[in-house]
């Protein structure tokens, strides 16, 4: 079993499919490693991808103690899978809570990402709901200890950003859900209040925004509320920002089209490998 070390001694395990320039993966709350498997099946092909369990979701280590989980611990995590493997650079991809995560790497540490890719991002930002997310979050901490992460999942896995999937895909959200269920109780209530509950609003961090460097692709589903406000602020504060939005699409991207993603994501990557991808004019 492959795992590598965080600066703050928990092991993350990781997967390394293929060769050539690396892409790191990092998945949503609902998710792990087995939610990338459309796009490590395609960009593999050409690309070294990388794709690993946050901490809390086993087989990675999962903390006892809730202050072991934050948006800064997630970020570095991405790092702590970079230096682990040597990686000089990579492009980073990440839906949802992953996409937080690779947001405040490229706010960190642009120099070290070749893009970044930030899909369904979004959920609790905007200042109107932003106090609301967090004690939501904390309730939901609360469910997960109280009734197991079963209990939550199946209600949780069934939200409004979430049933565009099991329209599309009906097997495919049968596997994400059986997944999903059986994560573990203690770090999906540890991730949900410690991280999910208290990053920081996206809308007070304009300036460190504004100052990413590296090309940003940001995705959205039209059918995914929570993410379209804010995926136009982003697309106006980070200079080197595209927006794509997916059409009759919900919060699940990757999983939902996983052809059109991987194709706009790929068209991304050959943007930047041709030197066409440019910061906005002034």
């Amino acid at each position: 079993m492959a795992m590598l070390r965080a600066d703050d001694g928990v092991y993350l395990y990781y997967e390394d499919t293929g060769s050539g320039t690396p892409i790191v993966f990092v998945h949503e709350y609902a998710g792990d490693v087995r939610s990338w498997e459309p796009q490590v099946r395609h960009f593999s092909r050409r690309y070294r991808c990388i794709t690993f369990n946050a901490r809390g979701y086993p087989p990675s280590d999962v903390p006892e103690d809730v202050d072991s989980y934050s948006q800064a611990r997630a970020r570095d995590d991405i790092l702590a899978v970079m230096d682990g493997l040597g990686l000089a650079r990579a492009h980073v991809v990440g839906l949802s809570m992953g996409a937080f995560a690779t947001l405040h790497f490229g706010m960190r540490y642009s120099p070290r990402a070749l893009s970044l890719v930030v899909a369904g991002c979004g959920y609790g930002a905007h200042p109107d709901g932003y106090a609301a997310f967090q004690a939501h979050a904390r309730d939901n901490a609360r469910l997960i200890r109280e009734q197991g992460i079963a209990a939550f999942a199946a209600s949780y896995g069934v939200g409004p950003g979430r049933t565009q999937l099991r329209a599309k895909d009906p097997r495919g959200f049968d596997d994400f859900l059986h997944n999903f269920c059986a994560h573990s109780t203690l770090g999906s209530a540890n991730t949900m209040e410690g991280y999910q509950a208290r990053r920081p609003s996206l809308y007070a961090l304009e300036a460190e925004m504004a100052a990413i460097t590296a090309p940003c692709l940001i995705v959205a589903g039209d059918e995914d509320d929570p993410t379209l406000e804010p995926g136009l602020f982003m697309k106006r504060r980070i200079k080197s920002a595209g927006l794509a939005v997916l059409p009759r699409s919900g919060h699940v991207l990757n999983l939902e089209d996983p052809a059109l993603f991987n194709q706009l994501v790929e068209d991304f990557f050959h943007q930047i490998e041709s030197g066409r991808w440019r910061a906005r004019e002034a």
